[in-house]
């Protein structure tokens, strides 16, 4: 059985995606290219922090009884997220935000349907972080807190927030009503808890290598950041507003594992 905190930590994130898909209901103008750069910047930087100080290192310190090789693991588990996440991006037809041709395997599906599936999986290796950490907590692993699994939580929550606004604003700039991108860009953070939960279900085997486990969630959260939020912070000219808020999300993300974790 999941416990009231654990509960918590696996929700947040997903709350803070459906509170940014809300705020389609009150906005009257889509965002300019400006505010997306920002948002995808703020996302990138948290998303860099967290794969450092919440998931790489905790993989380090896991192995430090391998001595000079206690690299191994976290350098294996990275390598596997990231082929991983390529693997994902070849086999779901997918659309990412202002591009103009689909990514993946040929579909007739719509256009509103493969952008909600671009941001699911952008999603999912968030939802396996916070399973993962949860994990080790669930089964008394020392080496992580409560305090640092609530922080990269948050951390996520904070940077699902304008993604949840993200997916929907550009949903109904494209006819779709706003109660229809509303409920799509809650849609697409439901990975989130599931891939946690299911995560946690399966504590009993992730926790024997779950260095490697942290670090696989580490790389696929970097191959995201590279192949998705980089490309579109940095899109147009005058892009220094991408570069300034991916240091904003990173200082945020650093702050907040460090002081409560």
């Amino acid at each position: 059985m999941l416990n009231e905190h654990v509960w918590i930590g696996i929700l947040i994130p997903f709350l803070g995606t459906s509170l940014g898909a809300i705020c389609v209901c009150f906005m009257k103008k889509n965002m300019g290219l400006s505010v997306q750069r920002a948002l995808s910047g703020f996302a990138a930087g948290v998303m860099v922090a967290a794969s450092v100080w919440s998931l790489l290192i905790p993989a380090l310190e896991q192995s430090e009884a391998m001595g000079r090789w206690s690299f191994v693991p976290a350098v294996v588990g990275f390598w596997i997220g990231i082929l991983f996440l390529l693997l994902l991006d070849h086999v779901i037809p997918h659309l990412h935000r202002n591009a103009s041709q689909a990514e993946g395997p040929k579909t007739k599906l719509q256009k509103t349907t493969m952008l909600v599936l671009a941001v699911t999986l952008h999603n999912i290796p968030e939802g396996m972080a916070v399973g993962v950490v949860y994990a080790g907590i669930s089964t008394g692993n020392a080496k992580i807190s409560l305090a640092g699994a609530l922080a990269l939580s948050i951390g996520i929550a904070i940077q699902n927030f304008p993604e949840g606004l993200i997916i929907s604003m550009p949903l109904h700039s494209e006819g779709v009503s706003k109660s229809k991108s509303m409920l799509y860009g809650i849609l697409s953070g439901i990975v989130e808890p599931i891939g946690a939960i299911l995560t946690i279900l399966a504590a009993g085997l992730i926790v024997p290598a779950l260095p490697y486990f942290l670090s696989f969630a580490a790389g696929a959260m970097i191959y995201v950041v590279v192949e998705e939020l980089i490309p579109e912070m940095s899109q147009g000219k005058h892009s220094n507003i991408g570069t300034i808020f991916f240091a904003v999300g990173f200082t945020v993300m650093m702050i907040l594992d460090v002081a409560l974790g």
